[in-house]
């Protein structure tokens, strides 16, 4: 067990990218020139990387974003996804960098109840395009014609070999 420990200590050792220039106590991505400021707020506000932090960034940067595009949208236009691709796309991005910058896992539940959340603000009203289930009758039509036609076929079988000569 204290070699195990030992061996996570070197990879935390080995992981750490605050290169020794901040008082941060968590590690602190570097993939964009907003981590830095992603990392400082949360270690300033929330003591650290945690999921408080993250729902507020969420909110405050990337919903934020995406709520301006969506408004500068008719709410008519919201179900044409050419138009909201744009919007949608920097939305994910932005959730992603954000998640890279405090190095928690993306996709998480947090990542997946904000997608949730902005589907049933936006998009609820949108038509989908599923397959829809036939009207009753054509079910019924379906399903009816079959059931009749093997009663009939097992007669035809029975006439036929009541016959007896085997030539017909």
């Amino acid at each position: 067990m204290k070699g195990a420990l030992g061996f996570i200590s070197f990879l935390s050792f080995l992981s750490d990218t605050t290169y020794g220039d901040s008082t941060q106590q968590f590690g602190c991505g570097n993939k964009s020139s907003n981590c830095r400021t992603f990392c400082d707020f949360c270690y300033l506000d929330f003591s650290g990387p945690a999921t408080d932090c993250l729902s507020y960034l969420f909110q405050g940067v990337c919903f934020r974003h995406f709520n301006d595009e969506m408004d500068s949208l008719n709410s008519t236009d919201w179900c044409i996804w050419g138009n909201v691709r744009g919007a949608y796309n920097d939305f994910s991005l932005c959730t992603e960098e954000i998640c890279d910058c405090l190095l928690i896992p993306w996709p998480n539940p947090l990542v997946e109840q904000t997608f949730v959340k902005i589907h049933s603000m936006f998009f609820q009203d949108c038509p989908t395009e599923e397959l829809s289930d036939p009207p009753p009758s054509i079910v019924f039509a379906l399903v009816i014609t079959p059931i009749c036609l093997i009663p009939v076929m097992v007669i035809l079988v029975v006439l036929k070999t009541k016959n007896g000569d085997g030539s017909s």
